[in-house]
């Protein structure tokens, strides 16, 4: 079995190179990433895994942008540091997920679990995850938190989302603002696409907060948001054009 880690903690990383090792001594670690860009860099150029462990949250933004950069068909073991009630949407995309601190028991459960699957389905793990995923309906709510409560948000409600500092941010229309224990990427898959649309990296809008936009520097889009924000807020070229579709021209 070989096995290819994201996480953007050594020590971490470490630690589950020599769990798994300790699981199969005949696990090969095939690489390491620490960080988005790695991980692309890594999955592009190398020979796919049998097998992906990795953190959600990186130092350059979730593991699930890499997913979006890359086709993977190799299943993956998620590990986060987040309540499990406030992720199991993510299990629609892994074979198992793993809270932090990683525990031993609990690691050689997952990979017994996919060695399990695999011998299963002998055509492949691919097929399996791919009806999984058709499976994800849009959320009717979102949990956020508000100091220590969690309260329930509704798509409609949501002006747009960010991400800052490694932490997601929802913003209401009323601009009141409350914490999301889910990845923009995540949230970005999972959001009606007629409603929501991924600006960039940072922000993922209501099409009703989008207050005007123009023509900006190198083919790029600016856009307005409301309530207002602080920065500037870019539509890459790229995606320029999906974004005027989005909008309706």
């Amino acid at each position: 079995m070989t096995i290819f880690i994201i996480e953007d903690e050594r020590p971490a990383a470490d630690r589950i190179a020599a769990l798994a090792r300790a699981y199969d001594p005949s696990v090969v670690i095939a690489g390491t990433a620490p960080s988005v860009a790695d991980a692309v860099e890594w999955l592009r150029t190398r020979p796919a895994p049998d097998l992906i462990v990795s953190d959600i949250r990186l130092s350059d933004g979730t593991s699930f942008e890499v997913f979006e950069q890359v086709p993977v068909t190799a299943p993956v073991i998620f590990i986060t540091a987040h309540d499990e009630h406030l992720i199991d949407a993510f299990t629609v995309h892994a074979v198992d997920y793993l809270l932090k601190p990683v525990q031993r028991d609990k690691f050689h459960r997952a990979l017994a679990k996919y060695a399990a699957l695999r011998q299963h389905f002998s055509g492949g793990l691919t097929p399996l995850l791919e009806r999984l995923r058709g499976e994800r309906a849009a959320p009717e709510r979102i949990v956020a938190r508000k100091g220590g409560d969690f309260v329930a948000l509704r798509p409609e409600d949501i002006a747009y989302l960010y991400t800052e500092h490694k932490m997601v941010f929802a913003v209401g229309r009323d601009g009141r603002r409350s914490v999301v224990d889910r990845p923009l990427a995540d949230l970005a898959e999972g959001l009606d696409p007629a409603r929501f649309f991924r600006l960039n990296r940072k922000y993922l809008a209501n099409i009703d907060a989008v207050e005007r936009f123009r023509p900006h520097d190198k083919g790029r889009v600016l856009v307005v948001l409301v309530p207002p924000v602080s920065e500037e807020v870019t539509v890459s070229q790229e995606n320029a054009a999906a974004f005027r579709a989005w909008m309706g021209g």
